[in-house]
């Protein structure tokens, strides 16, 4: 499917016969990636498919390729970077709730 995916990047197949994980397969060029964030619900399984990548967690570099794993714990400061030409890799969690849309501190 990855290799299917040529060109798009971002989310590109998302599990739904699931109540209970979410699994996505995300893809990349080089040099793209997801920002830097925090989330605070669920613990994070990356699971390297093709191309090569990291997954930084709280300034610590974890090279990510085919075939290789790397878990986040919740309440981590994460973010993705695509070192090669069509970085795939899946994301697997429990299924969360609803996004939630915080007010602004005032």
């Amino acid at each position: 499917m990855a290799a299917e995916a040529a060109g798009q990047t971002g989310v590109i197949w998302t599990l739904r016969e699931s109540s209970d994980l979410n699994v996505n397969l995300v893809r990349f060029e080089a040099g793209g990636g997801v920002g830097e964030h925090i989330n605070d619900e669920v613990d994070v399984i990356f699971v390297g498919v093709s191309g090569t990548g990291s997954v930084r967690t709280n300034g610590e570099e974890c090279s990510l390729s085919a075939g290789t794993l790397v878990l986040v714990r919740r309440g981590t400061r994460r973010s993705t970077l695509a070192v090669s030409e069509g970085f795939s890799y899946l994301t697997v969690h429990l299924r969360r709730g609803p996004l939630q849309i915080e007010r602004e501190a005032r």
